[in-house]
């Protein structure tokens, strides 16, 4: 395993791995139901502030950020390294694996967290766990937007994909159906088949059909 930054490395899951095991532990450790929650709170608290402006930037080369222009609008603004010249990764395989497993599989622990006090009616803890999946998972979605770009490239990526993919469907459907009015050509069933659908009921208010048809196989 090669360590660029194994102390950001090291931060990165101690605080969150922490804040999870005092919650699992907390009816061993204390019987106080105030410092177990204070402690869990400033545990997540510190996590949400070391990865969001150190482990992020070191481990990946990812950062975001709100800020607010001179009119007083709020912008946030999601960031990511590009590579260097010369090829060089930002960051490691080590590393990057770390913090991505670390940043969504302890944001999931707390929803079922959240899901436990729910159904247990354990009611006091449940502002503690909801704490845990705001911070947490605001940290997930910032780097994912960080990761993948804004949510218009997104929304234009996936309008790009479905539209490629109506279009070659529609373009298969239309070929199969000219290869079958050609293949009735070829059997010199069309003049029979134009003849039957004119004398139908429906195809009367549209005596354009058989030309469609005709300029179809033409």
């Amino acid at each position: 395993l090669c360590f660029r930054h194994p102390l950001a490395s090291f931060f990165h899951l101690f605080f969150r791995i922490s804040a999870i095991l005092v919650y699992l532990l907390c009816g061993i450790l204390s019987s106080s139901f105030i410092a177990c929650m204070v402690t869990i709170i400033l545990l997540l608290s510190c996590d949400f502030w070391t990865v969001k402006n150190i482990t992020g930037r070191l481990m990946v080369g990812l950062r975001w950020w709100n800020q607010v222009d001179d009119d007083g609008k709020s912008h946030w603004v999601f960031e990511s390294r590009k590579a260097s010249a010369q090829g060089k990764k930002v960051a490691s395989d080590s590393e990057s694996r770390i913090f991505w497993l670390g940043l969504v599989i302890c944001p999931i622990i707390w929803v079922i967290f959240a899901f436990s006090s729910l159904i247990s009616f354990e009611i006091k803890w449940l502002a503690v766990v909801t704490m845990g999946v705001v911070l947490q998972g605001a940290n997930l979605y910032g780097y994912v937007r960080c990761k993948v770009g804004s949510r218009r490239t997104l929304k234009n990526m996936a309008t790009s994909y479905f539209g490629r993919q109506f279009f070659r469907q529609v373009c298969v459907r239309f070929h199969v159906f000219r290869l079958i009015l050609l293949y009735l050509k070829r059997r010199k069933c069309v003049s029979s088949f134009i003849r039957l659908l004119s004398s139908s009921s429906t195809v009367r208010q549209h005596r354009n059909w058989s030309f469609w048809f005709r300029n179809i196989i033409n």
